[in-house]
């Protein structure tokens, strides 16, 4: 943090939401199986193998009676690159002042894709006054007509917030009034507090209010569900008309995963034990820190994800940040960097975004110093 001079303890980054459980062994043994593969360009819609696979693992995570491997399922290198690449493909440039619509507080690569696509970025605040919920009539009739994407993130980043039932029912009446895609971001779908209450997704949704995929793209990741950042590897499942879209973008676009990357791909969907024993070291930490917060901090636990998003003391975040870095050598993001001035409010304002991926050392040590500035 430039200007600030930390004291010499040791530093506890907070701040990324970066995996540092360790990746499971199965995923790097895999990897090293198929290394003969990095002499051949693979395509890019990946091995049979792979789709088939992920196919299977959506509809049992999601109780979805059937999804065709291929043509509704596309491996994608990581959902960053994959969101962002979407908006290039649904964006229609020629199209009179097309607008993207964003979740606020959001990951900024939705903006960054709808900039970059030429539309024009419009948010949805999302409050704790309002359970998180998407504020949708705060846009107007002329802005939903030209609203070609809307991104949403379920379970949120930074908010942890999970949309139910009637949330997907509105959005979904609303896409067919207006006619726009949904893109949902789904990467923190896999950790959550109960292990019989696993969040809801798009497609499910979608399922259960008797549509089929139309306008509708999920993505997901296993960065978040097998500590697997550095694999870049996800999927992305819905509508297969845009898919086919997709699918050609990204042929041209050169994103083809390498071979070993799709073997080790298969086998961290086929494992579902080291995505348990991932939610457990979740749930241990949050067990942990949250009884030291809450006293000093206005939070809870999310309904899924592992980001604390606390309202701090005297309401300045940026502050409130930069003080805590200075005096504990902990790092936190200030809220208002996730979010965007609109509808008259940053929503971010005044609160911080506390990441949960260090060991549960390193958090229970992280929250006992922000206890110490805050009193």
């Amino acid at each position: 943090m430039a200007g600030v001079t930390p004291p010499a303890v040791p530093p506890l980054r907070l701040s990324i939401g970066e995996p540092q459980h360790d990746t499971p062994p199965l995923i790097g043994a895999a990897l090293l199986a198929h290394l003969d593969g990095l002499s051949t360009y693979p395509a890019t819609a990946g091995l049979e193998a792979l789709r088939e696979t992920m196919a299977g693992w959506f509809k049992a995570r999601y109780a979805l009676p059937r999804l065709d491997a291929a043509r509704e399922v596309l491996p994608v290198n990581g959902t960053r690159e994959a969101l962002f690449a979407f908006a290039q493909v649904v964006v229609d440039g020629t199209a009179a002042a097309p607008v993207v619509v964003c979740p606020n507080p959001f990951y900024q690569i939705y903006e960054g894709a709808a900039l970059l696509a030429g539309a024009q970025p419009l948010f949805l605040n999302q409050t704790a006054a309002t359970n998180f919920d998407l504020d949708l009539e705060s846009l107007t009739s002329e802005e939903w007509r030209r609203t070609q994407l809307l991104y949403v993130c379920s379970p949120g980043n930074p908010t942890g917030r999970v949309l139910d039932l009637d949330a997907w029912r509105v959005l979904f009446d609303y896409a067919d009034r207006y006619g726009f895609v949904i893109a949902s971001d789904e990467c923190y779908s896999e950790i959550y507090p109960d292990e019989a209450q696993p969040p809801l997704g798009g497609l499910e949704a979608a399922h259960r209010l008797g549509r089929d995929f139309r306008n509708l793209v999920v993505f997901t990741s296993l960065s978040k569900r097998s500590n697997a950042p550095g694999l870049r590897s996800g999927g992305v499942a819905g509508d297969a008309a845009l898919l086919a879209r997709f699918l050609l973008y990204r042929t041209y676009h050169g994103s083809a995963m390498s071979l070993p990357v799709q073997h080790a791909s298969i086998a961290a969907w086929r494992d579902e034990a080291h995505v348990r024993d991932n939610r457990a070291q979740y749930r241990e930490k949050f067990d942990a820190v949250l009884p030291l917060l809450t006293p000093v901090l206005e939070t809870s636990r999310p309904d899924a994800g592992f980001y604390l998003w606390a309202r701090v003391p005297g309401g300045d975040d940026e502050a409130f940040t930069r003080e805590l870095f200075a005096q504990t050598h902990v790092s936190v993001l200030p809220g208002r960097y996730l979010a965007r001035e609109a509808h008259g409010s940053n929503p971010g304002a005044g609160c911080v975004r506390i990441a949960l991926v260090p060991s549960k050392a390193d958090c229970v040590e992280a929250a006992r110093r922000i206890v110490e500035i805050c009193r």
